[in-house]
């Protein structure tokens, strides 16, 4: 089945990593994370690595070591932490990344750019604390907009 929204699976794991850091009383580590998303211990690696390169995450090694928040979660958005893995959301220019349109305007009239600034705007009045559940030892599931 198609669909017209999909996330990569770094911006998914990027979310939901940072939620349960967030939900985490102080370190967890990449072997919880992973069990707890489903994720490749290594696909994970890469993504906290740029957590922790934007200044999102800490990281400390050892037994009792993992990761933990460097501001607090509602001063973080979601916004913020898609774009650490995927770059600037553009609102503007083709959709198909065309740099010349055979057509005089485009064919897909501004459905692509409205759809984008409402993910924008979406994930700019968003934090991190808003997506965190209140039993952080539910499971983790997708929701709403994942």
């Amino acid at each position: 089945m198609a669909r017209i929204v999909q996330f990569s699976e770094a911006v998914s794991l990027a979310i939901h990593s940072m939620v349960l850091v967030a939900q985490s009383k102080g370190a967890i580590n990449a072997n919880e994370i992973a069990e707890r998303t489903g994720a490749s211990r290594n696909h994970l690696a890469k993504v906290m690595q740029q957590l922790v390169k934007h200044g999102f995450l800490s990281s400390c090694r050892g037994p009792n070591g993992g990761f933990a928040l460097k501001r607090p979660p509602e001063k973080i958005t979601i916004l913020q932490i898609f774009e650490c893995v995927e770059g600037k959301i553009e609102t503007d220019g083709c959709p198909l990344d065309h740099q010349i349109c055979a057509f005089d305007e485009c064919l897909l009239g501004t459905i692509a750019a409205k759809v984008s600034e409402e993910f924008k705007t979406y994930f700019k009045n968003h934090t991190l604390r808003s997506f965190m559940k209140k039993n952080p030892d539910e499971k983790l599931r997708c929701k709403g907009v994942f």
